[in-house]
């Protein structure tokens, strides 16, 4: 009898070491999650599914190399529908159902906004994506946007630079009537205003828009040395198709600048031709100034998986800077070996972040410390031709001087 009471004891104790020993290991094997939502449908989707590509490249790169912590990487993925009402009950889900560790923001500034004040009230760090201004009242210490600038001002700066150079006087604003456009052509106002160009002309339009002659004969009648224009990608191609129908007039040096269109594949692909003498913001285009580490390798692996996917070919507007999001958690989880927010927020203040759109600092406000925001000049293109917009020359940089390839040249000399 005793005999059987000290080996019952033995088994039990081997069963309590091996529950104790296996407790933890089980825990080490469950994968750190991250959620976001993602436009995978509506009108941002075109944008949102080239986006997701390149956070789910970075996650099965990081994975390859044994994950985080010794964890696997989980991307947990909502649609967001490109409509901001749907985001917060999202997020709230993520956090409260799905227990994420580490949360990245939807693409695009009205989605973004709509939970700022969840994120601030919860003390969650959030990874930005293309946000414009959504921190300017809200003033979250952990928050870091991804996208290459610090206010609306600093989209439009190198536009009014570019103009300086060509002695504009007088300036006409075409601007979509919504949130984001508002708020860059709040800070070109400001800017022109300081530069003392004279408003000849100010028309804000619904983004539903699809007739825009009217307006282009207006401008023409105004006669403006520029024309600064912000738009989304279908009213993009409607504005461009218009000037090239109807003509903007002799007096017109410069103009473009903010329009979101020109950044998709599709697009391009569409006005060919068209864009010649255009000029717009960008982030990265294949110039020889902007030949960061890792760039080239990630676009052409990005390359083979869109053409799969059915969705952006070139990839240059917002899958690296999703990719870079994943490189800038990764070196903050590495460095700190933590998933407490507040220990990777201090990081991420106080440290540089190395990713294949180039070195980022931040500011206090999760803004980039020193903004990169491209001015490029469309040139020589031809119609129908996709591959022409990977060759360097076809969207020269103009600005900022740092990263330049080539000098502005007014609207209707680029045009011939």
């Amino acid at each position: 009898m005793k005999s059987f009471k000290r080996r019952r004891f033995l088994v039990a104790g081997v069963l309590a070491i091996a529950i104790g020993v296996s407790v933890p290991v089980a825990q080490a094997q469950q994968p750190i999650k991250i959620g976001h939502s993602m436009a995978l449908t509506g009108g941002l989707a075109g944008g949102g599914k080239a986006a997701l590509i390149g956070l789910q490249m970075w996650v099965e790169d990081v994975n390859a190399k044994g994950g985080l912590l010794g964890r696997k990487v989980e991307l947990i993925t909502y649609d967001d529908q490109s409509n901001p009402a749907t985001t917060p009950g999202i997020y709230t889900k993520l956090l409260d159902v799905d227990k994420v560790d580490l949360l990245i923001a939807p693409y695009a500034t009205v989605p973004t906004a709509s939970i700022m004040p969840l994120v601030k009230q919860r003390g969650l760090l959030l990874m930005g994506n293309m946000s414009v201004e959504v921190n300017r009242t809200v003033q979250h210490d952990m928050w870091f946007n991804n996208g290459p600038w610090n206010d609306a001002a600093s989209l439009a700066e190198n536009f009014f630079v570019a103009a300086r150079e060509l002695n504009a006087k007088t300036v006409a604003f075409l601007v979509a009537d919504q949130e984001y456009a508002q708020n860059m052509a709040r800070g070109a106002k400001t800017i022109a205003g300081n530069m003392g160009l004279k408003t000849v002309y100010e028309q804000n339009y619904p983004p539903t828009t699809v007739d825009f002659s009217s307006m282009i004969r207006a401008i023409r009648a105004a006669q403006p040395d520029i024309v600064y224009v912000v738009s989304y990608p279908n009213d993009s191609v409607g504005i461009v198709r218009s000037v090239n129908e109807i003509g903007i007039g002799p007096s017109v040096k410069l103009i473009g600048g903010g329009m979101v269109g020109p950044l998709y594949a599709p697009v391009l692909e569409s006005l060919g031709s068209m864009l010649n003498g255009w000029v717009n913001f960008n982030f990265w285009v294949p110039e020889k100034t902007m030949e960061f580490p890792g760039v080239k390798d990630f676009l052409e692996r990005y390359s083979k998986r869109a053409v799969e996917a059915k969705v952006d070919p070139l990839g240059f507007y917002l899958p690296p800077f999703n990719y870079a999001i994943g490189q800038m958690l990764e070196q903050a989880v590495t460095a700190t070996k933590s998933l407490d927010h507040k220990v990777l927020a201090k990081y991420l203040h106080e440290n540089e972040m190395k990713t294949i759109v180039g070195g980022i600092r931040f500011r206090k406000d999760g803004e980039w410390a020193n903004a990169r925001v491209l001015l490029v000049q469309f040139r020589g293109l031809v119609d129908k031709n996709v591959d022409q917009f990977r060759q360097s020359g076809k969207q020269v940089i103009v600005e900022p001087a740092a990263y330049k390839t080539g000098e502005i040249i007014p609207f209707d000399q680029a045009r011939k």
